[in-house]
């Protein structure tokens, strides 16, 4: 199949989210989600140019108000982590404290800055000063009302899309594409018509955190609002946008979201330590260009991005949302652009390790329309018409042919 194009927006208003004090979220040496993948990535960015493009700002984040962070968490929830924060010894539940989620000095502020990136971006765009935004550090997915969960504390997403509906926003779509299933931006809109929440990721049969299953629609005020493809292990960069392609544009073509709100996890690579996907580098930029097409086709170009999980340092991470800050900023970086030199030069002094040369992983992504025909043989296509039966005939389309 083709790559979709941007070839109707030249150079939108994009403002980056960055600064060195994004990595103080850092659960120490030994925990997989380290913080060098964040200065890697900005480094890469920047040394690619797109810093510097026509139309983008990078803007310095805030640490989130405990007002702001109450929109989407509990009360006492955030006095346990202030309390955790202030003392990393004091032994707390809600998932604080644990070896998935360690206590360290700090935490408060390193998380609530997180919400304060995504908050900035959302405010930049509300206020017409920039069409799109990304904050690479973002993303954490995980984190629900009242409980800390898979390496995330805050949900600076859910914060995001909470203001903008508090904004006026009638309708928002979150787009979850990272092979973790995103429970805890569901969690909190399963039961709001306004949010549709949509996450393509690895069956929870085989990856934490256990959920997202094509039956988990939304709730009772809601059905609909939220769809998972939940798709097997070891699916590949076919089976993956095949899947992607077979729900994501006509849900959200149903809904008529005002902006899309995309977190971008680049956890179900090949090469990530902790799922069992094999999509590459080359898919998830193609992801990122049809969310651009999207949010274009539907939201006058009105576009959230943010990260989310992705545990290879070096050779995913800083290439995967390199390209996502390059797609939103209006023009794609070709896959076989080199990386820079003294990109790769610092990779292997701070490191040890040879970075990737090129800016893709030099595959065929190639994918398999819907359009052509359901395989029922086959665990990807029946994953795929499952979320198509549950969830296709309450927006009016038909699972079998839309």
């Amino acid at each position: 199949m083709s790559s979709p194009t941007d070839a109707k927006l030249l150079a939108p208003a994009t403002c980056v989210v960055w600064d060195s004090d994004l990595t103080a979220y850092d659960f120490g040496p030994s925990h997989p989600m380290s913080p060098a993948r964040l200065a890697l990535t900005a480094e890469l960015s920047e040394q690619l140019g797109l810093f510097e493009r026509d139309g983008v700002s990078v803007l310095k984040p805030y640490v989130a108000s405990d007002e702001q962070l109450l929109t989407v968490h509990d009360a006492d929830y955030i006095a346990a982590v202030r309390s955790v924060s202030a003392d990393p010894h004091t032994v707390e539940d809600r998932g604080l404290g644990t070896e998935e989620t360690p206590a360290f000095a700090g935490m408060h502020e390193a998380s609530a800055r997180l919400v304060g990136g995504s908050l900035l971006a959302v405010e930049s765009i509300l206020s017409g000063e920039s069409q799109r935004g990304v904050n690479f550090s973002g993303g954490m997915h995980h984190a629900s009302r009242g409980k800390a969960s898979g390496f995330c504390i805050y949900n600076d997403a859910a914060a995001a899309v909470q203001r903008l509906l508090d904004a006026g926003v009638s309708k928002v779509a979150y787009i979850d594409i990272d092979a973790h299933h995103g429970d805890g931006t569901e969690s909190i809109f399963y039961n709001d018509p306004r949010v549709l929440t949509v996450s393509l990721h690895e069956s929870g049969l085989f990856l934490f955190p256990g959920t997202g299953f094509a039956n988990e629609i939304g709730g009772p005020q809601a059905l609909g609002s939220a769809v998972n493809i939940a798709v097997p292990a070891h699916t590949g960069d076919g089976g993956w946008l095949r899947a992607f392609h077979a729900v994501v544009p006509q849900i959200v073509r149903a809904f008529g979201p005002e902006i899309i709100v995309s977190q971008h996890g680049c956890d179900s690579h090949r090469d990530d330590p902790l799922t069992h996907l094999n999509t590459s580098v080359d898919a998830q930029r193609e992801a990122a260009l049809s969310l651009s097409t999207l949010a274009n086709e539907l939201c006058e170009g009105r576009w959230l991005a943010v990260g989310g999980g992705g545990y290879s340092v070096v050779n995913v991470v800083p290439r995967v949302w390199s390209h996502l800050i390059a797609i939103v900023s209006g023009k794609a970086v070709p896959l076989r652009t080199e990386t820079p030199l003294a990109w790769r030069e610092r990779v292997s002094a701070q490191f040890g390790a040879q970075a990737p040369l090129l800016m893709g992983d030099e595959v065929d992504i190639w994918w398999r329309s819907w359009e052509v025909g359901y395989n029922p043989a086959d665990a990807l296509d029946r994953a795929v018409m499952a979320t198509r039966k549950e969830i296709f005939p309450l927006y009016g389309l038909d699972p079998w042919f839309d």
